[in-house]
């Protein structure tokens, strides 16, 4: 999923292109895979310094795993970007820097290539949830015995008493 740079057209051209999911497979610890085809359509416009201003839309689908209930569900994703692209230069930064605005916009080419993989796969982690939800009037899961309370109910006491003021229960019925 490499786009030469090589092979723009006076330096600008717009591209359209697919992925099927099986491209982005699912690794260990990834909180999400992807489970439709990625759409991308973005423009390249180069500068004279090397650098590359990459402007687009990605669309596409991934799966996450709901926080409360644990249940698979389904995220549709529309993303826009706009990011620079300028050359990767191995250079060693002594002490710390702050961030800057324009860093946070700004990605890395090595060979006159742009990672394209790398591209989706940072627009669907932005496109991340904090806390995903399969929906938002999730029940959750029974703290006692961990039936989906989506799809059935349970008989478990829903009162929780804390153990530390047992003690002054006792007091209160004596």
């Amino acid at each position: 999923m490499l786009l030469s740079l090589r092979s723009l057209y006076n330096g600008q051209e717009h591209f359209e292109k697919q992925y099927a999911p099986a491209l982005f497979p699912r690794m260990d610890g990834d909180p999400f895979f992807v489970v439709s085809p990625v759409k991308l359509s973005f423009d390249v416009e180069g500068q004279d310094t090397g650098r590359y201003r990459v402007v687009g839309t990605l669309t596409g689908e991934i799966e996450l795993m709901c926080s409360r209930c644990l249940e698979l569900f389904t995220m549709p994703v529309a993303a826009d970007f706009n990011l620079w692209y300028v050359p990767r230069v191995e250079t060693a930064v002594e002490g710390e820097k702050e961030v800057e605005e324009d860093d946070l916009a700004t990605a890395f080419y090595a060979d006159d290539q742009i990672d394209l993989g790398q591209l989706i796969t940072e627009q669907f982690q932005l496109a991340l949830p904090m806390k995903p939800l399969c929906d938002k009037a999730c029940k959750g899961l029974c703290p006692q015995c961990g039936t989906n309370l989506n799809t059935g109910s349970c008989d478990c006491r829903q009162e929780w008493i804390d153990p530390r003021l047992e003690v002054l229960k006792k007091l209160k019925t004596t």
